[in-house]
């Protein structure tokens, strides 16, 4: 076993948070730690990396073993560039590096060749050095730190860049690439995927797949579970329950356990009801018969009995889940929102244009896209927050928006929950009928007086969504609305919406949200907004249909214009140097349509090594036909 834990207990105060955790993780196994918000997840992954220790019961981890643990934001405090992040897993090939080098400055100065035994101790030195620098992968490491960087989504345009420069989700994605450079024995993963696009998560769906360490993750993302793990540990009221299997087999195999346990605990309640009316019927006759001591011991013994038996606990089969109910106080009109020849950039870097949509009431519509794509700028359009620099963005009659929006809890909110919810709600509300209300989203007794600023992701999205029951809106734009959230709090947010009779439009990258409620998916790629009428499966399909089907490369000849007088400033284009760029053009064209068709193939979909070569070679060939369009552009002017 890589990891032995046996009766392990731990307090926070006097809160006991794990009462009895026992389960075992063999070498390679990719383990899945689930579990409702606050059941001491974190904790156990604490544990794991000796941040914390055991109150009770025992812990071993196999000598020896390289642990990587990824914080949810992970953070670097000192001058530390993004590419040192990276790199931090080669620290002992670099600094042999730097030593090379300085050796190398050395042995061009005349003075080392003047000793033969300075010569032969520098080259000593330089050999061995050569040799740890080439041994620790030192020739990969340029190669291997930009294929993970790229495939989580980490240009290289951020690598000379402070790491504490960047936002929460760049520094997850930073960290998350470092973490896998590092190749650790043991890979621990808080919520890795909650700041990747689904370009990313795919890609880490792969890599995970064929690592070679033991991957324990912790996540909420059921999609994510199914790819990945191949073995569930779920932590539920202080015990550890261990399933073979990926989260689909244990959603199956967890509700046979507890039907299983709830008629065990039937019978067992009725042979201790049995039980307990024979004892007192037995004492009863002895108290009848004091002469005869031969009831009262067969009372003693049969309590004795019941005293030792093993109580089977009452299973519960249905946990309290967020109370979570949308409606709308009136209908909108037929069209919600038109998007028409939308365009929008931000300095040089072009959004998108072109972009035209309609959204009809009573739809159920996930934009998807790659992070930076734009998707949160179309929300913003339609809220009104900022304009488009060309086309028109335009809200229909009666349209009455909610929005939740991808966001922290305030860091300057001082205010409790129950002192905000009461606020902000728009209606005048008790602080009895408030807290009832709050209770509805699992804010309990004391959690009410916590402060805003003081809340976790799940609970702050919790917050903001008991208070969009209140704005009863017939449009709701969600943003990444199941980020933080556990899976039961996922769970209730899909019945919510699934029962909604308003238009959705959701931002999102949860797979198993967007395939049980999606009948349309806008994909923003590529600066252009692309329709499909199904969901996530479906929109996997299709695209992967359009990608192998490569279209035609036509380029338009112009005709001949009318002989006209040519100015003698004007530069004379090249016939021949202008045929052969189009041809270069159409040869580059019909080069990217290819590797397209090859990432979107299936049978390369495990071969993590081969879609990297794939990805790696298909930005030089947009490279060199961004330049080619340029030069032909320039010939055109």
């Amino acid at each position: 076993m890589i990891i032995s834990m046996q009766n392990v207990q731990k307090y926070y105060g006097a809160n006991l948070v794990l009462a009895d955790i026992t389960f075992e993780i063999k070498p390679g196994e990719r383990v899945g730690l689930i579990g409702r918000n606050g059941q001491g997840k974190t904790t156990i992954a604490k544990m794991l990396t000796g941040e914390h220790k055991p109150d009770g019961g025992s812990l071993l981890i196999r000598k020896g073993t390289r642990i990587g643990c990824l914080d949810q934001i992970p953070d670097y405090q000192d001058e530390t560039s993004v590419y040192d992040v990276l790199a931090r897993g080669y620290k002992a090939v670099r600094e042999a590096q730097v030593k090379m080098r300085v050796l190398e400055e050395q042995m061009t100065l005349p003075d080392v060749y003047e000793s033969e035994e300075t010569l032969q101790k520098v080259l000593g030195e330089y050999d061995r050095l050569r040799h740890a620098f080439e041994q620790g992968g030192g020739y990969e490491m340029e190669a291997h730190i930009e294929r993970v960087a790229r495939g989580l989504g980490v240009p290289d345009t951020q690598f000379t860049r402070p790491f504490r420069s960047l936002s929460g989700g760049e520094k997850t994605k930073a960290g998350l690439s470092a973490l896998l450079i590092e190749n650790p024995d043991l890979l621990l993963l808080d919520e890795p995927t909650n700041h990747l696009d689904m370009h990313a998560i795919e890609w880490l769906e792969q890599y995970l797949t064929s690592y070679e360490g033991t991957v324990v993750v912790i996540s909420h993302d059921r999609y994510f579970l199914d790819k990945v793990v191949t073995k569930v540990i779920e932590i539920e009221d202080g015990e550890a329950f261990t399933y073979h299997t990926n989260y689909s087999g244990f959603q199956i195999q967890k509700e046979e356990n507890l039907l299983n346990q709830f008629n065990a605990f039937q019978e067992q309640q009725k042979k201790i009801k049995k039980m307990q009316e024979a004892i007192k019927r037995l004492r009863e006759w002895a108290k009848l018969n004091p002469q005869n001591g031969k009831f009262h011991r067969q009372a003693n013994s049969m309590q004795k009995a019941l005293d030792r038996m093993e109580k089977i606990k009452r299973p519960i089969l249905e946990r309290k889940a967020m109370d979570l109910q949308l409606n709308q106080n009136d209908r909108s009109g037929k069209q919600v929102a038109v998007l028409e020849d939308v365009a929008k950039s931000f300095g040089d870097r072009r959004l998108f244009q072109g972009v035209s949509e309609l959204l009809v009431y009573g739809e159920r519509v996930f934009l998807i896209g790659d992070n930076g794509a734009g998707k949160s700028t179309i929300f913003k359009m339609l809220l009104g927050d900022l304009e488009p620099d060309a086309g028109r963005v335009q809200l229909g009659s009666r349209v009455e928006v909610g929005y939740l929006a991808q966001e922290a809890a305030p860091k300057d909110e001082s205010k409790t929950v129950l002192q905000y919810f009461r606020d902000q709600v728009v209606i005048p509300m008790e602080e009895g009928q408030a807290r009832g209300q709050l209770s509805r989203f699992l804010f309990y007794g004391p959690d009410v007086f916590k402060s805003v600023k003081s809340l976790s992701g799940g609970e702050w999205t919790r917050l903001r969504l008991a208070l969009l029951t209140y704005i009863k809106p017939n449009l709701l734009l969600l943003d990444e609305p199941t980020n933080h959230l556990d899976i039961d709090s996922r769970e209730a947010l899909e019945e919510a919406l699934d029962d909604y009779p308003g238009t959705l439009l959701v931002i999102s990258h949860d797979r198993y949200l967007i395939n049980r409620l999606a009948n349309r998916i806008w994909a923003l790629e590529q600066s252009q907004l692309t329709n499909y009428l199904g969901n996530f499966e479906f929109y996997k399909e299709k695209r992967a249909d359009r990608l192998a089907v490569p279209e035609p490369v036509v380029i338009e000849k112009k005709a001949a214009p009318e002989p006209t007088p040519v100015p003698t400033s004007k530069k004379r284009v090249d016939p021949y140097l202008k045929a052969k760029l189009e041809t270069g053009i159409a040869e580059e064209e019909s080069r990217l349509q290819q590797l397209d068709a090859d990432l979107a193939d299936p049978a390369n979909s495990a071969d993590a090594a081969l879609l990297q070569s794939l990805f790696t070679e298909r930005e030089s060939v947009q490279q060199r036909l961004d330049d080619l369009l340029e030069k032909w552009m320039e010939l055109e002017e």
